[in-house]
């Protein structure tokens, strides 16, 4: 048995990241896993007595759920999990609905065999196979649910998946709001579903975390309207359920403006991710055409929406880098401020980012290093940055001036400062932090850009007059 850093799939990843990456890059990747530890990650599943009175609050729920489960010769014991972790919920209202492109008649026997007992299972059997997206698509055309959630066929539910998700959308209407895409915790599982580990907590709906990453992925619910009108692409095949996201976002964001509040994360882990020889959790490797995918979903997504700039990939496989044409002002006219990265003596992080409680989530890290789920790496949108290594939007700068006593004055890139310069009491973090405030109460976001200006130079004294 395999734990921690020793899995024998992290042995297997770290020849493959040296074969794309290099030795320099491999070093420190193995020092920052190393450095960070084994995990004391347990999933620990909801009691049967939590499970019995979630069965009966759910009856104040009406939503009925419509669950689309692509197969494809999938394996007895994966294809009974997977139906068992279903039926096994304790919100009831739901169909499951399969569409088999097997050669094989094996998945159509097993599925007989359940559906016989329930008739929530619902089995389509298609003439070819035509890739995930085509296949599940004709799935999406038959389903009568209010909302839709994506399953993979060897994956699994936790048993409280559907009450969560009915029970965040129950809420949000009582406070008068409309969820249209919901998206939930995960882990991931060896072949046996005997160990989870690689816990993802994901963050509140952060769009720029999202062109860099598609941290939304499993357990993803879309209302029924929105999904069948967008439909999986066949074009993006291994990434399209990114591509889905990142459709649904710039329609509900961006066109119709319904507010960041009509997508809900639930901070709950209601999915896990099998991993096995094959699957991409196991070995990045075995689908990296998913990746190269999602790269040029992201692509179409710039083109859509008109913004001018390049998709590359970073050093870890599904992870991207986005270089604005001019800068991202220009292009994005909903961005105010952009921040860098701000480093120590010693090469660690110290600030440069800042969550709503006035921290630097990513403080004391290598700057070599890529923090959990390689975020420190990452462009995300932030509560606020830091004045030491700042750019403002020219509107902004009266707010700017207003909040920190002096015009605003870009020096080559932006405002860069010694790292020597003295934070009395923490005064400069609770002025930037006012200041990411206002600058999201006149309507725009905060984005940190972790690759930029790592070294500054200018005099905070000196910039005050």
């Amino acid at each position: 048995m395999a734990f921690g850093i020793f899995r024998i799939s992290n042995f297997r990843r770290t020849y493959y990241y040296v074969k794309k990456n290099g030795i320099k890059n491999t070093f420190y990747a193995v020092w920052e896993r190393v450095a960070s530890g084994k995990t004391d990650y347990c999933y620990n599943a909801p009691a049967d007595s939590v499970l019995d009175s979630q069965r009966k609050q759910a009856e104040e729920y009406p939503y009925m759920f419509s669950i689309l489960v692509p197969a494809y010769e999938t394996k007895e014991e994966y294809l009974r999990e997977m139906i068992a972790s279903v039926l096994g919920q304790s919100y009831g209202k739901y169909e499951l609905i399969l569409a088999d492109a097997s050669k094989s008649s094996r998945v159509q026997e097993i599925i007989r065999e359940y559906r016989d007992q329930d008739s929530r299972i619902r089995y389509i059997r298609l003439a070819e196979n035509k890739g995930i997206s085509e296949n599940t698509n004709v799935a999406l055309a038959q389903a009568k649910g209010d909302y839709v959630g994506l399953l993979d066929h060897d994956d699994v539910l936790a048993p409280d998946a559907l009450f969560e998700t009915a029970k965040a959308i129950y809420e949000k209407k009582e406070k008068g709001k409309e969820t249209w895409m919901l998206y939930s915790d995960e882990d991931k599982g060896n072949g046996e579903l005997t160990e989870f580990y690689d816990l993802h907590k994901k963050p509140g709906l952060n769009l720029d975390l999202l062109f860099s990453n598609n941290y939304i992925c499993h357990f993803l619910v879309m209302k029924k309207e929105l999904m069948q009108e967008l439909r999986l692409r066949q074009e993006f095949d291994g990434a399209q359920d990114y591509d889905l996201v990142l459709r649904a976002v710039e329609k509900l964001i961006y066109r119709e403006n319904r507010g960041r509040e009509s997508v809900v994360h639930i901070p709950k882990v209601l999915y896990h991710w099998r991993c096995h020889r094959d699957s991409t959790a196991e070995n990045p490797e075995s689908k990296r055409y998913a990746y190269e995918a999602g790269k040029r979903a992201l692509e179409d997504f710039f083109d859509r929406m008109g913004w001018k700039g390049s998709v590359s990939h970073t050093l870890h496989l599904g992870f991207y880098h986005i270089k604005y044409e001019k800068d991202i002002f220009a292009q994005r006219k909903e961005v105010g401020v952009v921040g860098g990265k701000l480093l120590d003596r010693r090469g660690r992080i110290a600030g440069g980012i800042y969550n709503i409680r006035g921290k630097c989530p990513y403080r004391g890290l290598n700057r070599h290093f890529s923090g959990y789920m390689h975020r420190a790496s990452l462009n995300q949108e932030a509560y606020a940055v830091d004045l030491r290594c700042m750019r403002v939007r020219k509107e902004l700068w009266g707010i700017f001036e207003d909040v920190f006593g002096f015009p605003y004055k870009e020096i080559g890139q932006g405002i860069r400062m010694k790292r020597s310069v003295h934070d009395e009491n923490g005064k400069l973090i609770q002025l930037c932090m006012e200041f990411g405030r206002r600058v999201r109460k006149a309507g725009y976001t905060v984005v940190w850009q972790p690759d930029w200006n790592e070294e500054y130079f200018f005099e905070y004294e000196r910039m005050s007059h």
